[in-house]
């Protein structure tokens, strides 16, 4: 198996920093900023975005888990959507698409999005082979 060349889990506080300061603040109101943040981690800890060398592989869920892979020759377009503090704090949501007009993949806040397009602009047009 090829080594991943990006394999991130969404950010917590770069893609939220408002709500995560919310949730600091919270935490002195019966605990419920830390069962906030909790929730907020494993939400965080359950998606995995990973670039192969010719594949895609999107992973969702920590006891069930729902997975997406797809080769990269088979993917269309690559969006990459960063609201003005996402373009700050560096992340961004990924949609990739093969087919359609929906999103088979769309991965919110993850750090380095525009990496990801060129990962596998590059490997569509020849640059890993």
């Amino acid at each position: 198996m090829s080594e991943p060349l990006y394999s991130e889990h969404p950010a917590m506080f770069k893609n939220n920093p408002i709500g995560f300061i919310v949730s600091l603040l919270l935490i002195p109101v019966f605990g419920v900023g830390l069962l906030i943040l909790l929730w907020w981690y494993l939400q965080c800890k359950g998606s995995l975005l990973t670039v192969k060398e010719h594949d895609i592989l999107y992973e969702q869920g920590l006891l069930s888990k729902n997975r997406a892979e797809f080769s990269i020759s088979g993917i269309r377009t690559v969006r990459v959507n960063q609201s003005f503090f996402n373009r700050i704090f560096g992340v961004g949501t990924i949609q990739i698409f093969t087919a359609g007009d929906q999103p088979e993949i769309e991965a919110k806040g993850m750090p380095d999005p525009n990496r990801v397009r060129e990962l596998i602009k590059a490997r569509q047009n020849g640059g890993a082979r």
